[in-house]
């Protein structure tokens, strides 16, 4: 009888010691283009979201996650029709939007319902304006122009200079804005500004000429991935070959299917992340992927990985409980998020402003061979 009660108290004991250590579980999730265009940004967040959830449940620490992703497909108003699904679901955290113009459309939700959201590359300083409790993994398109102008002159690659810039896209407008008034401030000769528009952005035959024309040593491509493929290409057609700067929407194109890797090399672009880095948090990341996906990750799996993490620290520091609603939680967010510094893969010492925008270190990066290759 002693015997059954001696091993009847210790798995209470077990029992007692794992509820005490029991993590909290938190529902987290996020809108994302998982199919169209725009679905190698989308599935590259998600994807580097999952790896980090994976590691932090299988740690076994203070939190444990559960996501869930929804398509938005790149549009604003589906980017809505998937947040409220989210929320129906029960989502506490929020990864927000994965692109400008989506996110721009659920940050307000984010707002209005107090749910805390941070985009990992959502860079649109609209997503977060006004807004207490939205913030950002990536830089902010303003700050991506200047840096780019800062990067071209300091490093003295060009004096005549040509943008080509998306006039209806917030992205493309934001970042091209700071870009000519910094290039402007340093001596840099804008000499060719030209721009397109959705149902003319497949043909850059007038662009192109105009900055072979002006002379233009570098051309300046604020835009995400696919119309600079097209530019690529229509510019060896021409004989054209200036060099080539770009800003973290580029960062995608040489996982572009159909696209020659041959067209991109020498193009230079600012990003937070590189995966040739001999860091073993980045090796380990680079090789989990690879062994997922069959591909190195860019920018934005690093991004969407980070976030995971982020939020891990900010809801241990806080010491949330699972249990909470999502607008408890909010506040807490708000507090650690304005207050902490963080470590990932795009940056080491984060920290974010009141607005929600991060202060970190961009890496320049060049194609070479087909591969992402340090500048510095």
């Amino acid at each position: 009888m002693r015997k059954l009660l001696a091993l009847a108290l210790a798995a209470m004991l077990v029992m007692s010691a794992a509820c005490a250590f029991a993590a909290e579980t938190f529902k987290i999730g996020g809108t994302a283009p998982l199919t169209g265009g725009a679905a190698i940004y989308g599935n590259a967040a998600k994807n580097g979201a999952q790896i980090a959830v994976d590691e932090i449940n299988a740690a076994g620490g203070y939190v444990k996650f559960d996501l869930r992703y929804e398509d938005d497909t790149h549009d604003a108003e589906k980017a809505v029709n998937a947040y409220n699904a989210l929320k129906d679901w029960g989502v506490q955290v929020s990864l927000s939007s994965v692109t400008s113009k989506p996110a721009e459309a659920t940050a307000a939700e984010n707002f209005a319902d107090r749910i805390f959201g941070l985009t990992p590359s959502a860079s649109a300083a609209a997503v977060t304006a006004g807004k207490d409790n939205v913030f950002q993994m990536c830089f902010v398109d303003p700050n991506q122009g200047s840096a780019s102008a800062q990067y071209i002159a300091d490093k003295k690659l060009a004096t005549k200079v040509a943008v080509i810039w998306k006039n209806d896209d917030v992205y493309s407008k934001g970042i091209y804005d700071t870009f000519v008034v910094k290039a402007k401030e340093l001596g840099l000769e804008v000499v060719s500004d030209m721009t397109f528009a959705d149902g003319n952005d497949t043909d850059f035959s007038v662009q192109l000429k105009d900055a072979q024309d002006k002379g233009a040593e570098l051309v300046f491509l604020p835009m995400y991935y696919q119309p600079a493929s097209l530019i690529f290409a229509q510019a060896a057609a021409m004989d054209y070959a200036p060099k080539w700067f770009g800003v973290d929407g580029m960062d995608g194109i040489l996982t572009m299917e159909g696209f020659d890797k041959a067209l991109a090399e020498c193009v230079m672009l600012l990003t937070p992340f590189n995966a040739d880095a001999k860091d073993a948090r980045t090796q380990n990341f680079v090789a989990e992927y690879q062994k997922r996906h069959g591909e190195v990750p860019n920018q934005f799996a690093a991004d969407g990985y980070d976030c995971v993490y982020a939020f891990a620290q900010a809801l241990e520091k806080s010491q949330a409980k699972g249990s909470m609603s999502a607008e408890e939680i909010c506040g807490l967010m708000i507090a650690q998020f304005t207050s902490m510094t963080f470590d990932g893969l795009t940056g080491a010492n984060m920290t974010w402003s009141k607005n929600g925008e991060v202060t970190k270190d961009p890496k320049g990066m060049v194609i070479k061979d087909g591969a992402y290759v340090g500048l510095d």
